[in-house]
């Protein structure tokens, strides 16, 4: 099976990194775009961004219209139930800190766990599948990831990764920094970066992180990162724009 063709919680431990963006943007069009032009999948941002359930779920279309493996990025762990049965690919929790934190966000998001049950929604085929069908497909394609982005979860990483049924890890630079404080400075951040990589690579978990371009994803996928998100399509249309405008310029 070609790495398109396998489901995206699949294509996470594939040898080819994968490469993902934000969407922030409420409406399809950026997912559209974005699908058309073969990125791998996008995080729909509901923590960050102006997103409601219907906007998230309008995406979420787009982004099976175009065969692009769509993730929300969700407020809380009490969301997950929703957006996947929307038909999302996957979540990113915010500031899992422990291992409890990670196995209650993996059980939520399996039928094999606490996961509630309606196979009469888009994941389910709107009822056209057996319940027994559903809950195995959507156990088996769901991908859960935590995002590392606290102190507390530095101190913890060796347990979260190890966390039967998590799938990655995203590695939250810029709320790290803000959690650590002054320890961040002269190398502390990156010194905790390579902890958690390492930790991850350790166990055999792909790891995710931000590349603001080619040079920086082989930087970190030296590192053990496994694949990266750049930018969010805030950021593509005022990079451009920006461009645009100075190339205006008297």
């Amino acid at each position: 099976m070609t790495q398109d063709k396998m489901e995206f919680r699949a294509r996470l431990r594939h040898p080819k990194a994968l490469l993902g963006t934000f969407l922030k943007i409420p409406s399809t069009q950026p997912a559209e775009i974005l699908g058309a032009l073969g990125f791998d999948f996008v995080v729909i941002d509901e923590e960050h961004a102006p997103l409601n359930p219907e906007t998230t779920d309008a995406i979420l279309l787009a982004c099976r219209a175009h065969a692009m493996a769509g993730l929300v990025r969700v407020r809380q762990p009490a969301d997950i139930l929703r957006v996947l049965d929307c038909g999302a690919d996957g979540v990113l929790v915010p500031h899992v800190t422990s291992a409890d934190v990670a196995h209650e966000i993996v059980s939520l998001a399996r039928y094999s766990g606490v996961r509630g049950l309606s196979p009469t929604t888009r994941a389910g085929q709107f009822g056209a599948t057996s319940v027994a069908e559903h809950m195995a497909t959507q156990d088996a394609r769901s991908a859960v990831i935590a995002m590392i982005e606290d102190a507390e979860a530095v101190d913890n990483i060796e347990d979260i990764v190890f966390t039967e049924g998590l799938d990655a890890i995203f590695v939250g630079r810029a709320d790290l920094a803000a959690s650590m404080g002054a320890a961040a400075r002269e190398g502390g951040l990156d010194h905790a970066v390579d902890v958690i990589l390492k930790a991850a690579r350790d166990a055999g978990l792909p790891a995710l992180i931000m590349a603001s371009d080619p040079a920086e994803a082989e930087h970190f996928r030296a590192r053990g990162a496994t694949g990266f998100l750049t930018m969010s399509d805030q950021g593509f249309l005022r990079a451009h724009a920006a461009r645009i405008r100075a190339s205006f310029s008297p």
